[in-house]
């Protein structure tokens, strides 16, 4: 009882800012300008968010978005999935280190990799496009991406890839036919992970943009000369596309560390 009490108070918690800024952000201006505010608004109107799509680099920054996001996702499991089947299949010296190593890389501050990547991106002529903003969502997510992978593939038993390999198959078309399949729902968690990640990450995205920014990164420069409409529809045209996302692929959130695979 109060485990179920202490779950619907955190997810109050978590859902009651949400709430207030959808409600925020479909009023109409009248009812923003009243004091105080009503908890639910008297009138409804599309008013606020029709200003904030005509608003100059909305729809640009909106697509510029939804691409990095699925570019981070393939990125980020192309390369942090085979290092996640390393470490949950082979054993070498060191391999804690480098798990820990791993972490830091997570724990170091948007800024200590940002600035250095923004400068090279300048160097090689890739600054202020998506691929710019890409790899370094996918620096942000690869850490993450390798542990989750890895936990995954643990949970597929050693013992059938084993006897795939007994009957015929190299240790690549085992990994590709057997345990690819069965850690499929656990991959989809990680990649459903990352793109949450990477479409709410807004420092890096800023540093490393000036015409082509993302939603957030256009959103959260705009907001000193925004009007607090501007800034409540804002708000709600970030958490939407990511509730969709997550609501649409939440049965394979269970599998994020294989649980469905024992």
């Amino acid at each position: 009882m109060g485990t179920q009490v202490a779950c619907v108070a955190v997810t109050l918690f978590m859902a009651l800012p949400m709430v207030l800024i959808g409600f925020a952000a479909v009023s109409s201006r009248a009812a923003l300008n009243e004091f105080p505010k009503p908890l639910i608004p008297a009138e409804f109107s599309a008013e606020t968010l029709s200003a904030f799509f005509r608003a100059t680099g909305a729809f640009p920054a909106f697509a510029n978005s939804l691409l990095v996001g699925v570019y981070t996702m393939f990125w980020s499991l192309v390369v942090g999935a085979p290092a996640g089947y390393a470490l949950a299949r082979c054993v070498f010296r060191g391999k804690d280190t480098y798990q820990v190593f791993i972490l830091l890389i997570r724990a170091l501050p948007i800024v200590v990799l940002s600035v250095p990547l923004a400068t090279m991106f300048l160097r090689i002529d890739v600054y202020d496009t998506v691929l710019a903003v890409t790899l370094v969502h996918t620096t942000l997510a690869l850490p993450t991406t390798v542990l989750i992978t890895a936990s995954i593939f643990v949970a597929v038993p050693v013992d059938v890839e084993e006897a795939a390999r007994v009957f015929g198959c190299t240790r690549w078309q085992a990994a590709r036919k057997i345990v690819v399949p069965m850690a499929l729902p656990g991959l989809t968690a990680s990649s459903i992970f990352t793109f949450v990640l990477s479409w709410n990450e807004t420092l890096g995205a800023t540093i490393v943009t000036l015409g082509h920014r993302t939603l957030p990164a256009q959103v959260l420069t705009s907001l000193a000369e925004g009007s607090a409409p501007y800034r409540f529809a804002g708000g709600f045209a970030l958490i939407i596309p990511a509730l969709v996302f997550i609501v649409v692929m939440r049965r394979y959130l269970v599998n994020m560390w294989g649980t469905t695979l024992r």
